[in-house]
């Protein structure tokens, strides 16, 4: 009897095509980083201020959702590009999908593409997108200790954004604690609190974001993401 490993068939052809898709934006100079998260912990409101603040830094964004169109309409009102992206019901993003909705906004004219993901802590972690950047958000809300329920995303990342730091005295959420459990996890992750409603630590990431556009406008293309 015959054994198809389906599995790795697909992810082998979804890596090739992410590969394709990351050497595509770096000879374009446009740097796509994938934001994962949890549904409601922040993304399209991180991604608002970004915008607004960054003024300087042409921003497109790929809205992906199972259903509706409210996130990227708000993106719009902003002034930036954006894109809605239906994943049938999918869980996450993979690179043939990303690189249809690229095909579709057009990344001419841009610096820096948010991939929004589908919201949660697992699937989104194990595909590859062909970011050349990986970034998740986890918010005060949701506690200190996903990363010890979730650790692959965590491992994934290159860099953490820990949102609602506005609402800490509201709840039990220990940043060191938290930045401890991550590092552990990946020693190389860097880690950002924020509040995107009062500005707090926004400007410390969005001058991280400026030296990574930087970096993989200027360093060798070395077939992988940028560090």
């Amino acid at each position: 009897m015959k054994i198809i490993e389906l599995g790795k068939n697909v992810l082998a052809a979804n890596g090739a095509e992410a590969e394709a898709l990351r050497e595509r934006m770096k000879k374009a100079g446009v740097l796509l980083v994938n934001l994962m998260s949890s549904p409601g912990s922040g993304k399209t409101t991180l991604l608002s201020r970004l915008i607004r603040d960054m003024g300087d830094t042409r921003i497109g964004v790929m809205e992906a959702d199972i259903e509706s169109a409210v996130d990227a309409e708000r993106i719009e009102a902003l002034g930036a590009r954006a894109i809605q992206v239906h994943t049938g019901g999918m869980c996450h993003m993979d690179a043939y999908m990303t690189a249809e909705a690229l095909r579709e906004m057009g990344e001419e004219g841009l610096d820096l593409v948010f991939l929004e993901n589908v919201g949660n802590l697992i699937c989104p972690a194990e595909y590859d997108t062909g970011a050349g950047m990986k970034l998740m958000i986890l918010s005060v809300p949701e506690g200190d200790d996903k990363p010890l329920k979730y650790p692959l995303i965590f491992r994934e990342s290159d860099a953490l954004v820990i949102t609602k730091c506005d609402a800490l005295s509201y709840f039990d959420f220990d940043i060191a604690k938290c930045r401890e459990r991550a590092k552990k996890l990946n020693p190389a992750i860097e880690i950002y609190p924020v509040s995107a409603k009062t500005g707090e630590g926004m400007e410390a990431l969005e001058r991280f974001l400026e030296g990574r556009l930087t970096a993989w406008r200027e360093l060798p293309y070395r077939g992988d993401r940028v560090k």
